[in-house]
């Protein structure tokens, strides 16, 4: 491996200029940087990441702790996309990222022990248990982090604007003639309350009143459930004219039980997904849905982390919201 010394002798100059060249120091110069610089570059000169860190008290590392509770991990798209995002910012910014977990091997640890031992700058959290003790205990860990679709008062969010997102569906089947829309939404979460909210709020404004049992829960990607709640609402004395999933994944074991009971799409009832995924263009009928921002998310939270990072007698508490669209498909019957 290329040293300093070794450029320092290549150059015919001290260790000192060297280093202050490669730094960008302005009391040698601009010939004379440019020339070390260049000799560095055919050398192959790459600075020593440890030696970096005891220079800065930085690692340029980035902590991601990604999970959910069904470890659908990185075949989850929209979260394969948000963390595509953190990738693509963090890099851009010079910093590598890490998966942090609570295990090393066979040895068990906190989320907070391992930011420690791996020695990240900050922590990017998405897609968990927020209310987690190990969760909470890295969020008061004094390390910088930023959370994805969940709000803590101490730390900056970014998060989807669920609560808009939801209305423009809602809004949409309205205006496409349904009066009876039924809504699959996710297990108890940020997330959930938000779009749960935003549901009734946006039947109210509309003077649309649904009966109680048009709201049902279901686990995010879980096909199994949809299925049998799907199957709740179809036996309904009057069943929904449109049902709306918590994620386009999910809206699969809703439209397998449709077709089994010979329904067709629109035809026969409409539904409604959430996210965007890629395959929900590609279905017959092309799923109405939500999509996400998905990568902006990712982008907008290594930003932020970055400047928490570098510049931490600056950095405010803030909550940022990224707007998804509305894909119309093909999903809903004009009534």
């Amino acid at each position: 491996m290329v040293s300093v010394k070794d450029i320092a002798a290549r150059c015919n100059v001290s260790v000192a200029t060297v280093s202050k060249a490669l730094n960008g120091y302005s009391d040698i110069s601009k010939e004379k940087r440019d020339y070390i610089n260049a000799v560095a570059k055919e050398m192959g000169y790459f600075p020593n990441a440890a030696a970096i860190a005891l220079k800065t008290n930085r690692t340029y590392n980035i902590g991601i702790l990604f999970s959910d509770a069904a470890n659908n991990g990185l075949t989850n798209e929209h979260f394969a996309r948000v963390l595509q995002g953190v990738k693509e910012e963090a890099e851009s910014r010079g910093y590598d990222i890490t998966f942090i977990n609570n295990h090393i091997g066979a040895r068990m640890m906190t989320y907070t022990e391992h930011c420690r031992y791996r020695g990240v700058d900050g922590v990017v959290i998405a897609c968990i248990d927020f209310d987690a003790p190990e969760i909470v205990e890295l969020v008061n860990s004094g390390i910088p982090v930023v959370t994805i679709d969940h709000v803590f008062h101490n730390t900056t969010s970014v998060i989807s604007d669920n609560v808009k997102g939801i209305k423009d569906l809602v809004m949409y089947a309205y205006h496409m003639g349904h009066r009876r829309i039924a809504f699959i939404h996710g297990v108890d979460s940020s997330v959930s309350r938000d779009r749960l909210a935003s549901f009734y709020r946006t039947l109210e404004e509309l003077n649309v009143e649904i009966p109680e049992h048009y709201t049902l829960v279901c686990p995010y990607r879980d096909t199994k459930t949809s299925a049998e709640m799907t199957r709740k609402l179809l036996e309904e004395k009057e069943p929904p004219s449109c049902i709306l999933y918590p994620d386009d994944f999910t809206a699969i074991g809703g439209i397998s039980v449709i077709e089994q009971k010979g329904m067709r799409i629109p035809e026969d009832i409409s539904v409604m997904g959430y996210d965007g995924n890629s395959f929900a263009r590609v279905m017959e009928p092309a799923l109405t849905t939500l999509a996400q921002n998905s990568e902006e998310l990712g982008h907008r939270a290594a930003e932020q982390l970055v400047y928490m990072i570098e510049k931490p007698k600056t950095a405010l508490v803030e909550r940022i919201v990224v707007e998804g669209k509305l894909f119309e498909g093909h999903s809903v019957k004009k009534l």
